[in-house]
């Protein structure tokens, strides 16, 4: 029988004899959860959980069992006080996973309470569910498994699960930073020389596609509003979402063509302007300045909606077409394509809605053959005129 049946048997019986307490597995250790005394009020109980560091396994199995028997004594004798049941009682630290589960909780409402409007808290609320809540539910998976409750130590370790050089590793330095200084925890000192980034270089190099198969993707595409799509993000470099949150006005026959971001997207409102011009008229965009109705039919209402929500619905539509490259990419290609047309770094960042540190960062290795072609030829042209 293996532990799982092992735990449920032993739940049933106890539940069978009136408690309302139950062990449970919780990554490789095991716990009681139930109703129990709230810290703060006695008389209170409320669903809680104590951890009791024993391993997930038969023989931690027997002793939880008689953990257990010796909680549901104190409690019915009114005994039941949590000091005995948290380690170094008298430390100012967190002391166990439901302690720590709940700061995580106020750390996420101080998160949402700098939210002034309607705009902004939805865009702080795909920021959380793109860019915290992944991290913090592995920091609090990590705190659980382990009985040494450093949190200096919990992070780093939720830092190295994952990749080095992935982006995933750079957000999650990010994230956990900020809760850092929530938590008013000192961090290890090599923590942001570990947390280094995500350069495509690092990343292993996307197989970025070249013009010539972007335009030929674009014109396989069977439905037209879903061009539009693709010939928006592959001429402007959008982010997925960002297609449905721009001012396209500029579109028409007579405009401009620079296109601006609206204020509700992740990074603010910027303008971008078409690399290549001509890609404007190519994949047709113009249409779009008179109207942007053009586009998929939507809901972008942020009210009942997430940015993430609406930049999966290009994710999956890419999918569902078997394009073969990823929305993506097309923003990578955008960016490449304007460093070989010589715009400067910091106003292809600002075009992006990026730093420019992670601009310089992500495209290291273009920028960096940019700038040694132009030695090379500066020095070759040396040599014509001698």
């Amino acid at each position: 029988m293996n532990l799982i049946q092992e735990i449920n048997n032993v739940n049933d019986k106890f539940a069978s004899h009136g408690s309302k307490l139950k062990i449970e597995k919780r990554g490789e250790k095991l716990n009681i959860r139930g109703s129990l005394p709230s810290k703060e009020d006695k008389n209170n109980f409320k669903f809680q959980r104590i951890s009791l560091g024993l391993k997930a396994d038969i023989s931690g199995l027997e002793e939880a069992k008689k953990k257990l028997q010796l909680i549901n004594l104190q409690l019915e004798l009114n005994q039941f006080d949590w000091i005995n049941w948290v380690a170094n009682p008298n430390k100012k630290e967190i002391k166990n996973e439901f302690e720590f589960s709940n700061r995580l909780n106020e750390f996420e409402e101080f998160f949402f309470k700098e939210s002034k409007s309607e705009y902004l808290s939805s865009t702080r609320k795909t920021t959380w569910v793109s860019s915290y809540r992944p991290y913090l539910k592995r920091v609090l998976n990590i705190y659980d498994q382990y009985d040494n409750k450093d949190l200096e130590k919990i992070f780093q370790k939720t830092l190295e699960s994952y990749k080095e050089g992935s982006r995933s590793r750079k957000q999650c330095a990010t994230s956990l930073s900020v809760l850092a200084k929530f938590l008013e925890i000192k961090l290890p000192e090599d923590w942001k020389l570990n947390s280094k980034g995500y350069g495509l270089n690092k990343a292993g190099f996307r197989d970025l596609p070249t013009d010539e198969v972007i335009e030929k993707i674009w014109a396989k595409i069977p439905n037209k509003s879903w061009q539009f799509v693709f010939g928006l993000m592959a001429t402007y470099g959008l982010r997925n979402h960002e297609v449905f949150f721009c001012d396209l006005t500029s579109l028409t026959s007579f405009g401009d063509k620079i296109i601006r971001v609206l204020p509700t997207t992740k990074t603010g409102e910027h303008q971008v302007w078409p690399f290549h011009p001509e890609w404007v008229e190519k994949f047709k965009l113009s249409k779009l300045g008179k109207n942007p109705e053009l586009l998929p039919n939507i809901n972008n209402d942020l009210k009942i909606t997430t940015l993430q929500k609406v930049g999966k619905k290009i994710t999956d539509q890419f999918k569902r077409y078997s394009l073969q490259i990823k929305p993506y990419d097309l923003r990578h290609a955008w960016a490449v394509r304007t460093i070989f047309y010589d715009l400067p770094d910091t106003v292809a960042a600002r075009m992006m809605g990026h730093s420019v540190s992670l601009h310089t960062q992500t495209y290291h290795h273009w920028i960096t053959k940019r700038d040694q072609q132009k030695a090379v030829n500066n020095a070759l042209l040396k040599v014509k005129r001698t």
